[in-house]
């Protein structure tokens, strides 16, 4: 990822999320007292209030919940890549579960990789893992049916 591209800063409790994500696996804080899912991580329940947790593996897989076009790109280093998407991904395993990425061609392609005419709400999506040289792994999407 280029330095000009934002890059996800890991909290103490966000880290377990983004060490995973480095072997290849998206997992989600649980709750180990109520086994509520939760995202973003943080040290307390919001069902139970149990400081208790653990992280729990997921399938990978989802769907586009929602998604945009940024117009115009704020940054110049994603002003080079215009146009791509930003995708919301409701998580099969775990439906209260969104989250925030990039429906790209390969875990490294650039941003704009995928025709934005391609995408459609409740498109089945999988995680794949960019790992760049200079900051932490992130989490992507493929197309499930490209």
């Amino acid at each position: 990822m280029s330095a000009e591209l934002l890059q996800p800063v890991p909290d103490e409790d966000g880290a377990p999320f983004f060490d995973y994500a480095a072997r290849g696996e998206l997992r989600v804080q649980t709750c180990a007292g109520c086994a509520a899912p939760r995202f973003p991580p943080r040290p307390c329940c919001p069902s139970c209030q149990s400081f208790a947790h653990r992280w729990k593996r997921t399938s990978g897989r989802g769907r586009i919940w929602s998604y945009v076009l940024p117009h115009p790109p704020l940054l110049p280093g994603y002003a080079a890549q215009a146009p791509y998407n930003v995708v919301l991904v409701e998580l099969a395993d775990h439906p209260r579960i969104r989250l925030v990425g990039n429906v790209v061609a390969s875990a490294d392609a650039p941003l704009d990789s995928v025709d934005p005419g391609r995408l459609r709400i409740g498109a089945p999506v999988r995680a794949a893992f960019h790992r760049p040289a200079d900051g932490p792994a992130v989490v992507r999407w493929l197309l499930e049916r490209p």
